[in-house]
């Protein structure tokens, strides 16, 4: 007697591996490098005095009547006799008062208090992005008004945008350098307005 063993047919249909497509950036991608602001602290600083006391300064009032006080995170500030400071190193307007209060924090060691609060102006903003366009730059050096372009010096078109303190470093790679913004919201106005017309121009 033969006896029959059923055998399953193993299934020849491969199952379907779903490839997640990589999320799409959003242009523009912008990010802001550096913000310069000055303050008035209110108060005289014995200049002599805090470079003796602090290891962190730079004084030498026969170059350059400012000391140069650096702080943590890359920033560095400017402090001047009179009370007046600039700083340099805050990739945002919050962090500018963050350095404001770093450079405060640093004079109580010297045992100087600052207690009035400080009067802060923000001077300019350099931010870098992408747009992702494609530019042709000698295109737009004719096209664009308030343009320079020199490849043979320098690889990117230098935009003075009309009617603004804000100009534009442009590259063919759709790469941007914005500055002289005195705020974010600047920043991101000012991006947009500048696709509208590149497309407009179709750059």
């Amino acid at each position: 007697m033969v006896r029959k063993v059923k055998v399953k047919k193993s299934s020849s249909k491969k199952k379907k591996v779903s490839k997640k497509s990589a999320p799409k950036k959003k242009y523009p991608i912008i990010e802001i490098q550096n913000v310069v602001a000055s303050a008035s602290l209110h108060h005289d600083i014995p200049l002599e005095k805090v470079t003796i006391t602090l290891p962190n300064t730079e004084y030498n009032p026969e170059q350059f009547p400012g000391l140069v006080l650096r702080l943590a995170k890359g920033k560095t500030a400017l402090i001047f006799s009179s009370g007046k400071i600039v700083c340099t190193g805050a990739k945002s307007e919050k962090e500018v008062g963050e350095t404001v209060k770093m450079i405060i924090k640093e004079l109580k060691k010297v045992k100087i208090n600052i207690t009035k609060k400080p009067d802060i102006s923000i001077q300019n903003m350099v931010a870098s992005g992408d747009i992702g366009m494609t530019l042709n730059l000698d295109k737009l050096a004719f096209k664009l008004e308030n343009a320079e372009y020199e490849p043979e010096q320098f690889p990117g078109l230098v935009y003075k945008v009309p009617n603004s303190h804000i100009t534009f470093l442009l590259f063919g790679t759709g790469k941007i350098v914005c500055t002289g913004a005195k705020n974010e919201k600047e920043i991101k106005d000012a991006v947009l307005k500048l696709m509208r017309t590149l497309k407009r121009l179709k750059a």
